[in-house]
């Protein structure tokens, strides 16, 4: 006996359109795809510090040998302010979200290229994997936060009532890298030039970000221009909300601006060449 054919109409019918050209980000199918994004984020983790004899140690070792090499040549022999805080305490204040926005921006520009394999195969939203670059880091920054904590207990600092506020400077440093690192893993894709030139642009953009120094340094009049570095409002006001510094002022609003127009650009230009990803990686 052989098995019925079912009749045409009893087929299942799928059909498959494409996305909405105005809309650069489909939340719910993202949503659909967030135990991928979990499996991603955790696999660049376990990557990281795959075969290494300190492990996730480097989280907390590479913020604090930088601490301290600009405490010895920024505080100690530049004399550069600290607002009244101990300058170690300062410079890793501002370390701790500087360095989450620039591993971030490192990983997700590299992203879309190193996971070329899984790219040509399958399909899911392409946004997860600059998505997971960008989360990964957030494990680092947990890390070495508790490193801190025993900072501003050594030195008698207690958190300022404005430390409420300070999940939103977190969350406003990831959207920074976000907002860049979907341009450059984009770009990265079409042209490969940019993975090497990033490096060089973390590293400028480190000395233009108040990390080593206060932007009150800067005269009045240049404050408001200065927050179209992104990162020179989320640093401030990470200070500002942990230990009681000058608040950011109205640089915050700019930064937020030039974070807000870099995401929604980056993500229509991202679904724009999304198509030949496949063919060009």
């Amino acid at each position: 006996m052989t098995a019925s054919t079912p009749a045409p109409d009893d087929l299942p019918v799928t059909i498959i359109t494409p996305p909405k050209k105005w809309v650069p980000v489909d939340f719910r199918e993202l949503w659909a795809y967030r135990e991928l994004l979990y499996i991603f984020t955790w696999r660049d983790v376990k990557l990281r510090y795959k075969q290494t004899a300190l492990g996730a140690a480097w989280a907390i070792i590479q913020p604090l040998f930088a601490m301290v090499i600009f405490t010895v040549i920024f505080g100690g022999f530049a004399k550069i302010p600290s607002e009244g805080v101990p300058y170690p305490l300062f410079s890793f204040a501002a370390l701790l979200p500087w360095t989450l926005f620039a591993e971030g921006l490192s990983r997700s520009t590299l992203s879309m290229v190193q996971n070329q394999n899984i790219l040509t195969k399958v399909y899911f939203p392409r946004l997860v994997m600059p998505l997971s670059g960008i989360l990964s880091p957030l494990v680092d920054f947990v890390v070495a936060f508790s490193i801190l904590v025993l900072l501003m207990v050594y030195y008698g600092f207690a958190p300022t009532v404005n430390v409420i506020f300070l999940p939103l400077f977190v969350l406003f440093a990831v959207l920074a890298s976000l907002s860049v690192g979907i341009w450059l893993s984009a770009l990265n894709v079409m042209y490969r030039d940019f993975q090497y030139t990033v490096p060089f642009l973390v590293q400028i953009w480190l000395y233009a970000s108040p990390v080593v120094y206060p932007s009150s340094l800067l005269p009045e009049k240049w404050q408001v221009l200065y927050g179209l570095n992104p990162m020179a409002g989320v640093i401030e006001g990470f200070r500002w909300a942990l230990l009681g510094t000058s608040p950011p002022g109205s640089m915050i609003w700019v930064s937020l601006a030039v974070v807000f127009v870099l995401l929604v650009t980056g993500t229509f230009y991202f679904r724009k060449v999304e198509q030949y990803y496949a063919d060009i990686v």
